[in-house]
């Protein structure tokens, strides 16, 4: 059901049209200050001041709102001094005016809906020095405490010799080889490549090791050297699963794959056949 409409006495229409260009809060505050209307809400005079087409009188160009508080030479100050350091700029505001109500926070606010800006970047310019260059810092024992020393080692350390299995099932070595891609001072490898090109040389190009039977088991006479082109046919679900087969069906299912495998290629022309 639809409220009807606030009535207001002559006097206090007067008052309410004086007073129309105050902030809504501060409007409304004022009102109920000077004739007690408990029931008139601030939604009430902002539908009055709409309907009657009364305006506010500040200026568009600006952001209306809380700034109007602060008086012309105020803004002006705050402007042409807005590049300070917000601390220092709220203290000068202050001192300057004696608006202890002023506070960092608030003239933040100000500064960013007015749109002056600082000149700071927030980055280090080129060529700036650090404060702390050529100074040594004093002793701390709480930071002191929780610092490496001179020769430990992280708790995840891992050094050369140590092995772990994946979710595969391949063991994994960590040498002392230096790693050729990061410049490490070890090199985590597959045990069973490691072994097989410590006794063999390293695996030719188009050729992968293919474990014949359990595959933490990294002795190189558990690998074969085969063609990569040679896996889909041990792996494929749809034929024979070669890791899934019994041991004494593996030879059969190897041998039946490599003659497979050197038919195909057989079939192609010399430029695409892949090595046998």
């Amino acid at each position: 059901m639809r409220r009807g409409r606030i009535s207001y006495s002559p006097t206090e229409m007067k008052w309410l049209e004086a007073n129309r260009m105050m902030v809504i809060s501060d409007y409304h505050r004022a009102f109920q200050a000077e004739f007690g209307r408990p029931d008139v809400l601030q939604v009430h005079l902002h539908g009055l001041r709409k309907r009657l087409g009364w305006k506010v009188g500040r200026d568009p160009g600006r952001l209306a709102g809380r700034h109007n508080r602060y008086s012309t030479t105020e803004i002006a100050w705050l402007r042409d001094n807005s590049t300070m350091e917000i601390n220092a700029w709220c203290a000068a505001f202050r001192r300057q005016f004696g608006r202890d109500d002023a506070t960092p926070a608030k003239l933040h606010s100000l500064r960013k809906r007015m749109g002056w800006k600082t000149g700071r970047t927030g980055r280090f310019d080129k060529g700036s020095v650090p404060w702390s260059k050529g100074k040594k810092l004093p002793f701390n024992p709480s930071n002191a405490a929780t610092q490496f020393k001179k020769g430990q080692l992280p708790q995840n350390y891992r050094g050369p010799g140590h092995e772990s299995i994946d979710d595969d099932g391949y063991v994994w070595i960590v040498t002392d080889q230096p790693n050729p891609w990061t410049g490490a001072s070890t090199w985590r490898v597959h045990k069973h490549r490691w072994l097989w090109e410590q006794a063999n040389g390293p695996v030719p190009e188009g050729m992968v090791l293919k474990c014949l039977g359990e595959k933490s088991n990294s002795d190189p006479s558990n690998w074969e050297l085969v063609p990569i082109g040679l896996l889909p046919r041990l792996n494929g679900k749809s034929n024979r699963g070669y890791d899934r087969a019994p041991a004494e069906l593996k030879p059969t299912i190897m041998a039946v794959a490599k003659l497979e495998h050197a038919v195909a290629a057989r079939r192609k022309p010399k430029s695409e056949r892949i090595p046998t």
